[in-house]
Protein backbone atom coordinates (compact mmCIF):
# COMPACT_ATOMS: atom_id res chain seq x y z
CA UNK A 1 0.00 0.00 0.00
CA UNK A 2 1.56 3.34 -1.04
CA UNK A 3 1.05 6.67 0.45
CA UNK A 4 -1.33 8.86 -2.14
CA UNK A 5 0.80 11.73 -1.54
CA UNK A 6 4.47 10.39 -2.06
CA UNK A 7 4.16 7.06 -3.00
CA UNK A 8 6.39 5.97 -0.09
CA UNK A 9 4.84 3.18 2.32
CA UNK A 10 1.69 3.96 3.24
CA UNK A 11 1.38 3.38 7.60
CA UNK A 12 -2.63 3.73 7.47
CA UNK A 13 -5.57 3.46 5.20
CA UNK A 14 -8.43 5.50 5.97
CA UNK A 15 -10.96 3.56 3.55
CA UNK A 16 -13.92 6.10 4.68
CA UNK A 17 -11.39 8.41 2.80
CA UNK A 18 -10.15 6.66 0.41
CA UNK A 19 -6.77 7.74 1.55
CA UNK A 20 -3.61 6.09 2.29
CA UNK A 21 -0.75 8.27 3.96
CA UNK A 22 2.34 7.50 5.22
CA UNK A 23 3.95 8.16 7.96
CA UNK A 24 4.87 12.38 7.36
CA UNK A 25 1.89 13.14 5.36
CA UNK A 26 -0.01 11.77 7.80
CA UNK A 27 1.45 13.67 10.75
CA UNK A 28 0.64 16.77 8.40
CA UNK A 29 -2.64 15.55 7.34
CA UNK A 30 -4.42 15.29 11.03
CA UNK A 31 -3.41 18.52 12.04
CA UNK A 32 -4.83 19.86 9.28
CA UNK A 33 -8.07 18.15 9.93
CA UNK A 34 -8.36 19.78 13.30
CA UNK A 35 -6.95 22.95 12.02
CA UNK A 36 -10.14 22.75 9.54
CA UNK A 37 -12.99 21.74 12.61
CA UNK A 38 -11.81 25.11 14.60
CA UNK A 39 -12.43 27.03 11.77
CA UNK A 40 -15.29 25.63 10.60
CA UNK A 41 -17.42 25.71 13.69
CA UNK A 42 -15.72 28.94 14.85
CA UNK A 43 -14.34 27.33 18.06
CA UNK A 44 -11.44 29.85 18.95
CA UNK A 45 -9.49 32.72 17.67
CA UNK A 46 -5.53 32.41 17.76
CA UNK A 47 -5.70 35.24 20.47
CA UNK A 48 -7.23 33.28 23.17
CA UNK A 49 -6.31 30.41 25.62
CA UNK A 50 -7.18 26.85 25.60
CA UNK A 51 -7.06 24.54 28.25
CA UNK A 52 -7.05 20.81 27.04
CA UNK A 53 -8.44 18.40 29.84
CA UNK A 54 -5.75 16.12 29.82
CA UNK A 55 -6.04 12.64 30.91
CA UNK A 56 -3.29 10.91 29.77
CA UNK A 57 -4.66 8.77 27.46
CA UNK A 58 -3.99 9.03 23.43
CA UNK A 59 -7.24 11.56 22.33
CA UNK A 60 -6.42 14.20 25.20
CA UNK A 61 -2.60 14.31 24.23
CA UNK A 62 -2.89 13.50 20.58
CA UNK A 63 -5.16 16.73 20.65
CA UNK A 64 -2.81 18.69 23.24
CA UNK A 65 -0.09 17.68 20.77
CA UNK A 66 -1.96 19.36 17.45
CA UNK A 67 -2.78 22.51 19.36
CA UNK A 68 0.83 23.08 20.52
CA UNK A 69 1.96 22.28 16.61
CA UNK A 70 -0.66 24.60 15.29
CA UNK A 71 0.80 27.42 17.55
CA UNK A 72 -1.66 27.61 19.77
CA UNK A 73 -1.49 28.59 23.21
CA UNK A 74 -2.70 25.61 24.96
CA UNK A 75 -1.94 24.37 28.47
CA UNK A 76 -3.52 21.46 29.90
CA UNK A 77 -5.18 20.39 33.45
CA UNK A 78 -4.95 16.88 34.73
CA UNK A 79 -7.59 16.50 37.30
CA UNK A 80 -6.34 13.51 39.77
CA UNK A 81 -9.67 11.18 40.43
CA UNK A 82 -7.78 8.69 42.84
CA UNK A 83 -8.95 5.57 40.76
CA UNK A 84 -6.83 2.44 41.91
CA UNK A 85 -7.97 -0.10 39.58
CA UNK A 86 -5.19 -2.39 40.83
CA UNK A 87 -2.17 -0.99 39.18
CA UNK A 88 -2.82 2.87 39.80
CA UNK A 89 -4.46 4.10 37.11
CA UNK A 90 -4.92 7.81 37.99
CA UNK A 91 -0.97 7.59 39.49
CA UNK A 92 0.03 6.35 36.10
CA UNK A 93 -2.47 8.96 33.62
CA UNK A 94 -0.80 11.86 35.57
CA UNK A 95 2.92 10.63 34.65
CA UNK A 96 2.00 10.09 31.12
CA UNK A 97 0.82 13.68 31.00
CA UNK A 98 3.58 15.13 33.05
CA UNK A 99 5.93 13.24 30.28
CA UNK A 100 4.38 14.51 27.57
CA UNK A 101 4.72 18.05 28.67
CA UNK A 102 8.14 17.95 30.03
CA UNK A 103 9.21 17.35 26.19
CA UNK A 104 8.07 20.97 25.48
CA UNK A 105 9.84 22.58 28.26
CA UNK A 106 13.03 23.90 25.73
CA UNK A 107 12.50 26.72 24.38
CA UNK A 108 14.22 25.59 21.64
CA UNK A 109 12.01 23.06 20.97
CA UNK A 110 10.17 23.93 17.17
CA UNK A 111 7.70 22.28 17.55
CA UNK A 112 5.60 25.33 19.85
CA UNK A 113 5.52 28.20 18.18
CA UNK A 114 6.05 30.68 21.11
CA UNK A 115 7.58 34.14 19.51
CA UNK A 116 6.68 35.05 23.36
CA UNK A 117 9.22 32.29 24.36
CA UNK A 118 5.59 31.00 25.93
CA UNK A 119 6.09 26.81 27.35
CA UNK A 120 3.02 24.90 27.88
CA UNK A 121 1.93 24.47 31.33
CA UNK A 122 -0.17 21.60 32.95
CA UNK A 123 -2.37 22.20 36.34
CA UNK A 124 -2.56 19.44 37.68
CA UNK A 125 -5.57 19.01 40.45
CA UNK A 126 -5.75 16.09 43.11
CA UNK A 127 -9.50 15.63 44.18
CA UNK A 128 -8.06 13.70 46.98
CA UNK A 129 -5.85 16.49 48.33
CA UNK A 130 -8.94 19.03 47.54
CA UNK A 131 -11.71 17.58 49.17
CA UNK A 132 -10.94 14.95 51.56
CA UNK A 133 -11.89 11.77 49.44
CA UNK A 134 -11.18 9.75 45.84
CA UNK A 135 -13.96 9.32 43.06
CA UNK A 136 -14.49 6.09 44.50
CA UNK A 137 -14.75 6.81 47.56
CA UNK A 138 -17.45 9.72 47.62
CA UNK A 139 -19.11 7.26 45.23
CA UNK A 140 -19.04 4.54 47.83
CA UNK A 141 -20.30 6.70 50.67
CA UNK A 142 -23.26 8.79 48.70
CA UNK A 143 -24.35 5.66 46.82
CA UNK A 144 -23.90 2.60 49.60
CA UNK A 145 -22.07 0.57 46.81
CA UNK A 146 -24.73 0.14 44.59
CA UNK A 147 -23.52 0.92 40.97
CA UNK A 148 -20.18 2.04 39.13
CA UNK A 149 -19.07 5.60 40.71
CA UNK A 150 -19.17 6.73 36.76
CA UNK A 151 -22.31 9.70 37.35
CA UNK A 152 -20.16 10.43 40.26
CA UNK A 153 -17.10 10.87 38.12
CA UNK A 154 -18.52 13.16 35.60
CA UNK A 155 -20.43 15.31 38.16
CA UNK A 156 -17.04 16.33 39.68
CA UNK A 157 -15.22 16.82 36.40
CA UNK A 158 -17.43 18.64 34.87
CA UNK A 159 -17.76 21.36 37.93
CA UNK A 160 -13.52 21.44 38.52
CA UNK A 161 -12.59 21.51 34.21
CA UNK A 162 -15.41 24.56 34.12
CA UNK A 163 -13.90 26.22 37.14
CA UNK A 164 -10.55 25.51 36.67
CA UNK A 165 -10.86 27.02 33.28
CA UNK A 166 -12.91 30.06 34.55
CA UNK A 167 -10.96 31.56 37.12
CA UNK A 168 -7.89 30.90 35.64
CA UNK A 169 -9.18 33.13 32.30
CA UNK A 170 -9.26 30.21 29.54
CA UNK A 171 -11.23 31.33 26.81
CA UNK A 172 -12.05 27.76 25.55
CA UNK A 173 -12.24 24.08 27.66
CA UNK A 174 -11.23 21.60 24.88
CA UNK A 175 -11.91 18.25 25.37
CA UNK A 176 -10.71 15.18 23.19
CA UNK A 177 -13.82 13.76 22.07
CA UNK A 178 -13.27 12.00 18.68
CA UNK A 179 -15.73 10.77 15.92
CA UNK A 180 -16.40 7.71 17.48
CA UNK A 181 -17.46 9.25 21.02
CA UNK A 182 -19.50 11.96 19.41
CA UNK A 183 -21.42 9.22 17.35
CA UNK A 184 -21.92 6.99 20.09
CA UNK A 185 -23.16 9.45 22.43
CA UNK A 186 -25.57 10.55 19.11
CA UNK A 187 -26.59 7.14 18.71
CA UNK A 188 -27.30 6.62 22.51
CA UNK A 189 -29.72 9.70 22.39
CA UNK A 190 -31.26 9.22 19.22
CA UNK A 191 -32.02 5.25 20.52
CA UNK A 192 -34.25 6.99 23.22
CA UNK A 193 -35.20 10.59 21.88
CA UNK A 194 -33.23 12.45 24.41
CA UNK A 195 -34.16 16.05 22.50
CA UNK A 196 -32.60 18.61 25.20
CA UNK A 197 -29.00 16.36 24.72
CA UNK A 198 -29.39 16.23 20.78
CA UNK A 199 -30.30 20.39 20.62
CA UNK A 200 -26.92 20.67 22.71
CA UNK A 201 -24.66 17.99 21.39
CA UNK A 202 -22.44 19.44 19.21
CA UNK A 203 -18.82 20.65 18.40
CA UNK A 204 -19.05 23.66 20.27
CA UNK A 205 -21.14 24.56 23.32
CA UNK A 206 -21.36 27.94 23.82
CA UNK A 207 -20.25 30.02 27.50
CA UNK A 208 -22.55 31.47 29.17
CA UNK A 209 -23.74 32.49 32.76
CA UNK A 210 -20.48 31.50 34.11
CA UNK A 211 -19.94 28.53 32.28
CA UNK A 212 -16.79 27.82 29.69
CA UNK A 213 -16.97 27.47 26.63
CA UNK A 214 -16.94 23.48 25.88
CA UNK A 215 -14.98 22.29 21.92
CA UNK A 216 -14.29 19.49 20.60
CA UNK A 217 -12.03 19.63 18.13
CA UNK A 218 -11.57 15.84 17.78
CA UNK A 219 -14.87 15.50 16.48
CA UNK A 220 -14.05 14.41 12.87
CA UNK A 221 -11.52 12.06 13.63
CA UNK A 222 -11.73 8.14 14.18
CA UNK A 223 -10.31 7.09 17.47
CA UNK A 224 -8.38 5.01 15.10
CA UNK A 225 -7.01 7.94 13.69
CA UNK A 226 -5.96 9.30 16.96
CA UNK A 227 -3.82 6.35 18.11
CA UNK A 228 -2.30 5.91 14.52
CA UNK A 229 -1.34 9.46 15.56
CA UNK A 230 0.11 9.10 18.10
CA UNK A 231 2.33 6.13 17.08
CA UNK A 232 3.82 8.60 14.61
CA UNK A 233 4.24 11.35 16.86
CA UNK A 234 5.57 9.19 19.58
CA UNK A 235 3.12 9.93 22.13
CA UNK A 236 3.26 7.62 25.05
CA UNK A 237 -0.19 7.26 26.78
CA UNK A 238 -2.14 5.38 29.17
CA UNK A 239 -3.06 2.10 27.11
CA UNK A 240 -5.92 0.61 29.70
CA UNK A 241 -8.64 1.72 30.29
CA UNK A 242 -10.89 3.47 33.78
CA UNK A 243 -10.99 0.47 35.65
CA UNK A 244 -14.88 1.16 35.62
CA UNK A 245 -15.81 1.56 32.18
CA UNK A 246 -16.11 -1.99 31.69
CA UNK A 247 -19.66 -2.82 30.63
CA UNK A 248 -20.91 0.87 29.73
CA UNK A 249 -23.22 1.34 27.71
CA UNK A 250 -21.36 3.99 25.51
CA UNK A 251 -18.60 0.81 24.94
CA UNK A 252 -21.61 -1.27 23.59
CA UNK A 253 -22.99 1.70 21.61
CA UNK A 254 -19.10 1.79 19.92
CA UNK A 255 -19.08 -1.87 19.43
CA UNK A 256 -22.62 -1.75 17.44
CA UNK A 257 -21.24 1.55 15.32
CA UNK A 258 -17.72 -0.61 14.69
CA UNK A 259 -19.37 -3.55 12.83
CA UNK A 260 -21.35 -1.03 10.78
CA UNK A 261 -18.29 0.93 9.74
CA UNK A 262 -16.75 -2.45 8.83
CA UNK A 263 -19.57 -3.31 6.66
CA UNK A 264 -20.24 0.25 5.27
CA UNK A 265 -16.82 2.58 5.91
CA UNK A 266 -17.32 6.22 6.73
CA UNK A 267 -20.68 5.35 8.59
CA UNK A 268 -20.10 6.70 11.48
CA UNK A 269 -18.59 9.69 10.00
CA UNK A 270 -21.50 9.95 7.75
CA UNK A 271 -24.40 9.28 11.13
CA UNK A 272 -22.64 12.48 12.64
CA UNK A 273 -21.70 14.77 10.10
CA UNK A 274 -25.77 14.42 8.33
CA UNK A 275 -26.92 15.66 12.03
CA UNK A 276 -24.92 18.21 12.36
CA UNK A 277 -25.56 19.42 8.73
CA UNK A 278 -29.82 18.69 9.81
CA UNK A 279 -29.27 20.98 12.91
CA UNK A 280 -27.87 23.99 11.30
CA UNK A 281 -31.25 23.71 9.01
CA UNK A 282 -33.05 23.77 11.59
CA UNK A 283 -33.81 19.62 12.35
CA UNK A 284 -34.14 20.89 16.07
CA UNK A 285 -35.26 24.58 16.32
CA UNK A 286 -38.50 23.72 17.78
CA UNK A 287 -36.88 21.65 20.78
CA UNK A 288 -34.49 24.37 21.77
CA UNK A 289 -35.15 25.07 25.64
CA UNK A 290 -34.08 28.84 26.88
CA UNK A 291 -31.33 28.55 29.19
CA UNK A 292 -32.38 28.48 32.93
CA UNK A 293 -32.44 31.41 35.26
CA UNK A 294 -28.89 30.76 36.89
CA UNK A 295 -27.59 32.26 40.17
CA UNK A 296 -24.34 31.67 41.71
CA UNK A 297 -23.76 28.18 44.65
CA UNK A 298 -24.11 29.30 48.03
CA UNK A 299 -20.73 27.49 48.92
CA UNK A 300 -18.28 27.29 45.53
CA UNK A 301 -19.69 30.35 43.46
CA UNK A 302 -20.19 28.36 40.32
CA UNK A 303 -23.44 28.66 38.83
CA UNK A 304 -26.47 26.65 39.09
CA UNK A 305 -30.11 26.65 39.02
CA UNK A 306 -30.63 25.25 42.71
CA UNK A 307 -31.76 27.49 45.11
CA UNK A 308 -28.82 27.45 47.71
CA UNK A 309 -26.03 25.02 46.99
CA UNK A 310 -25.32 23.67 43.32
CA UNK A 311 -25.28 19.53 43.03
CA UNK A 312 -21.68 19.70 43.16
CA UNK A 313 -21.62 20.86 46.55
CA UNK A 314 -24.45 19.06 47.96
CA UNK A 315 -22.38 15.80 46.75
CA UNK A 316 -19.92 16.39 49.21
CA UNK A 317 -21.69 17.31 51.87
CA UNK A 318 -23.53 13.86 51.52
CA UNK A 319 -19.67 12.21 51.38
CA UNK A 320 -18.71 14.23 54.73
CA UNK A 321 -21.66 12.88 56.20
CA UNK A 322 -21.20 9.61 55.84
CA UNK A 323 -17.48 9.68 57.00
Amino acid sequence: MKCRKCGETAVINMRQHKLALCADHFGQWVPAQVEKSIHKYKMFTPEERVLVAASGGKDSLALWDILLRLGYHADGLYLGLGIDGGFDYSGESQRKCEAFVSKFESSNNPEVASPDSWTPTLHILSIPELYGASIPQAAQRVQRGRGKPCSVCGLIKRHEMNRIAHDLGYSALATGHNLDDEAAALFGNTMTWQVGYLARQGPVLPAQDGFARKIKPLCRLYEREMAAYCLVRGIDYIYEECPYSLGATSIAHKELLAELERRSPGARQNFYLSFLKAKEEGFLDDHQVPPARMHACERCGQPTTAPDLCAFCRLWVRVKSQE
